[in-house]
């Protein structure tokens, strides 16, 4: 196919995917964009060897080179942590950075797309972007939104970042037939907080359950992929009120700036980080590395249905 000649894909993940062995696709918008360096180093080489840990193979993504990279050396980690000249890309850039050879960060819209042409079908992430508040006069609406109903990889995340509008993204997610399936819970979780007040259809209680919906799914030739809203560990969960104050004043901050488009969330966590002393950065972390559990035991489970 063509694509393949854009597709790098390490060595021992192209092992794994060849003998059906379960690998899990991670981010690196979060490294390059979303923490500084050198903790960012850390957080990557800690959540590899999570995923590990659980029984499956990590395959973070980036684009490098003129190439969709799939699995990522120390070095290449590093360039990626280190950020220098290191691009912010949706799928509307993926052609542009290719082509010219660019360096970028894939963010969740751009892993999915990356992960299904692999054949990887679980992702984990932190939180999945969404329709911003005011959506209704800026039109912001995240592109992970349209690339969870057309691409099959199932997406385990801590919800949508709480300074999304949350209802508007779900009913999104719900018009593009997309499940937003609870792990243990019953609400959509939003990020930093346990509970949002949003009720889901569906608490899935373990991660067999939640692969053979995968598989059920797209062996019935449905397209598009799956949410999996899995909540932040209860320790180091932070108030749904205190964190709406924060968010609030951010987005004002933000609104006096200027600060629209793909750069409005990098500037909204920075600040919240800032308002919060740095206890927003550490649940952030915990809140990664618990989806990145979670969907390593999805995908152990999923590889023995196919």
């Amino acid at each position: 196919m063509s694509y393949e000649k854009y597709l790098s894909v390490a060595p021992e993940i192209a092992e794994a995917l060849k003998a059906g062995k379960p690998v899990v696709a991670l981010e690196s918008t979060i490294l390059s964009h979303g923490m500084p360096f050198p903790e960012n180093v850390e957080f990557a080489h800690k959540v590899e060897e999570i995923v590990r840990g659980e029984g499956a193979i990590p395959a973070t993504t980036a684009i490098i080179g003129g190439k969709l990279k799939v699995g990522l050396s120390s070095e290449e980690l590093d360039l990626m942590c280190k950020a220098d000249g290191v691009g912010k890309v949706s799928r509307r850039d993926v052609a542009v950075y290719l082509a010219t050879g660019a360096t970028g960060a894939t963010t969740v819209a751009t892993t999915m797309l990356i992960a299904e042409l692999a054949g990887i079908r679980v992702f984990a992430t932190g939180g999945i972007g969404g329709v911003h508040r005011g959506a209704q006069e800026t039109m912001d609406i995240s592109a992970d939104l349209q690339e969870l109903a057309n691409t099959k990889v199932a997406v385990v995340c801590a919800g949508a970042k709480q300074i999304l509008d949350l209802g508007l993204t779900l009913e999104y997610l719900e018009t593009y037939g997309v499940p937003v399936l609870g792990y243990n819970t019953d609400e959509f979780p939003a990020f930093y907080c346990r509970s949002s007040g949003y009720k889901l259809d569906r608490n899935v209680q373990t991660p067999e359950e939640l692969a053979r919906i995968l598989y059920t799914k797209w062996d019935l030739g449905l397209k598009g992929g799956v949410v999996i809203g899995n909540p932040i560990p209860e320790e180091y969960a932070l108030n749904y009120d205190e964190m709406e104050a924060v968010i609030n004043k951010a987005l004002q901050k933000a609104d006096e700036k200027g600060i629209r488009g793909k750069y409005i969330t990098p500037f909204l966590l920075a600040e919240i980080k800032d308002m919060t002393k740095g206890v927003s950065f550490a649940s952030n972390l915990q809140l990664a590395y618990n989806n990145a559990r979670l969907a390593s035991k999805i995908a152990v489970a999923y590889s023995k249905l196919v």
